[in-house]
């Protein structure tokens, strides 16, 4: 078995990369990636690149035919990846996570490729108050993150996929650890604030409900979708791909960190504008659809996991969010040294 993981030098990579080497027997592993976050690899041990067969580096606005040969499942994690960088760079968001996806669905049909597993986001539900939100429920996508995962869903909806099977994860929101680890997604920002300065700063007045998902798990989901019965709704699923306990307001995310971190403080900003990025998300088909694949990965398991890497690699940043650890400013360094251009290719 062949298996295609686009982006898989970011932060999710790596973990999906391994748990597919481990769990998949006999399974070659090719890698396609633009290379923007390669060089941070927080790995004390070993490369975590190594078990892949293959590493591609290019541009996923421009994935070929060749790239695609003998493939026979895909895992489409390259996208511009959070809030932060599609609000700056909204056009290229829209080109990258919807057009070239779309694209690279179509030429995966045409190459025969019997799997195609699409990491979209529970962020497409934006602002829809208390009610968990089903799969059948309408969105509310509020940045063009949210957005251009909407918009690939609807385009491929209405493609003919002849034999493959295509299903979108609709995740909570990532956290855990990982050798390239990012510290602009909230669980992992919050315990960053515990170690380097023990004041965890919430931006927004804690209120807004989030699911949240540990990269593991995400991986666990990851591996069901590739074998997943091939008969529903026409191959074309999307599922919300989490769990219902795993819904948390900000505040409960904030204060179960500071209860592990010991002295250590949280501050909510009650006078910031109220953070309309609030839902709660239903997870019962993706219970009913992957009994033997459900997260199993605990909030205060995810909290030790990426205390624990930090804690390996002398973390003491209390500035970390105008460092490398934040997506958008490792961006905005290959700018300012002209290595990128305007449309974020390599010069």
């Amino acid at each position: 078995m062949k298996v295609l993981i686009t982006g898989n030098l970011g932060y999710i990579g790596p973990i999906v990369s391994s748990y597919l080497k481990k769990n998949i027997p006999n399974v070659e592993l090719f890698g396609y990636d633009s290379g923007f976050f390669s060089h941070l690899n927080y790995d004390l041990k070993l490369n975590p690149d190594l078990v892949l067969s293959t590493q591609y580096y290019g541009d996923i606005r421009d994935i070929s035919e060749k790239h695609l040969e003998g493939i026979d499942c895909i895992v489409h994690l390259a996208a511009i990846s959070n809030d932060p960088m599609g609000n700056q760079f909204s056009e290229i968001t829209s080109e990258i996570n919807q057009k070239a996806s779309v694209r690279l669905v179509e030429l995966s049909v045409k190459m025969g490729v019997k799997n195609f597993v699409f990491a979209s986001s529970c962020s497409v539900y934006g602002e829809s108050g208390d009610a968990p939100r089903k799969e059948s429920d309408l969105t509310s996508p509020l940045t063009s993150y949210a957005k251009s995962k909407v918009g690939t869903e609807e385009a491929i909806s209405n493609l003919q996929l002849q034999n493959m099977t295509f299903t979108s994860l609709r995740f909570a929101t990532a956290c855990g650890w990982s050798p390239r680890i990012r510290l602009d997604l909230v669980l992992n920002d919050f315990v960053a604030c515990a170690l380097s300065s023990k004041e965890i700063t919430v931006l927004s007045d804690g209120s807004p409900w989030r699911p949240i998902i540990d990269v593991e798990d995400m991986s666990r989901a990851i591996l069901w979708a590739l074998f997943r019965e091939k008969d529903y709704k026409n191959n074309f699923l999307i599922i919300n791909t989490g769990s219902d306990r795993s819904n948390y307001q900000v505040k409960h995310i904030a204060n179960s960190v500071a209860k592990i971190v010991n002295g250590t403080k949280v501050s909510l900003n009650e006078k910031s504008p109220p953070d309309k990025r609030s839902y709660i998300v239903d997870f019962s088909l993706f219970k009913k659809l992957a009994p033997n694949h459900q997260p199993i990965i605990t909030l205060d398991e995810s909290i030790q996991r990426v205390i624990g890497g930090l804690v390996k690699i002398s973390f003491i940043d209390s500035k970390f969010r105008d460092s490398s650890f934040m997506r958008l400013n490792v961006i905005r360094e290959h700018l300012k040294n002209n290595l990128l251009n305007s449309e974020l290719r390599w010069i």
